[in-house]
């Protein structure tokens, strides 16, 4: 196995349909600037309510990449 070293950043993605797309949609929309990306976790989540029911998802989540050698 070789030796990666990792840098990490912070995004934040949103969604009126679910946490999950929510993490999708930062993944993808990242993925267009930020090459080898090879995890994530999940570091908040909130939501926005209206009408007494969720209207929108915001997740923060951590993406680790290798860096270029």
């Amino acid at each position: 196995m070789s030796e990666h070293i990792y840098k990490k950043i912070e995004l934040t993605g949103s969604s009126p349909i679910s946490t999950d797309e929510a993490v999708r949609n930062a993944i993808t929309r990242a993925s267009s600037s930020i090459r080898n990306m090879r995890w994530f976790e999940v570091v908040e989540t909130r939501g926005h309510i209206e009408g007494g029911k969720v209207a929108h998802w915001q997740v923060t989540i951590k993406v680790g990449f290798t860096l270029d050698e």
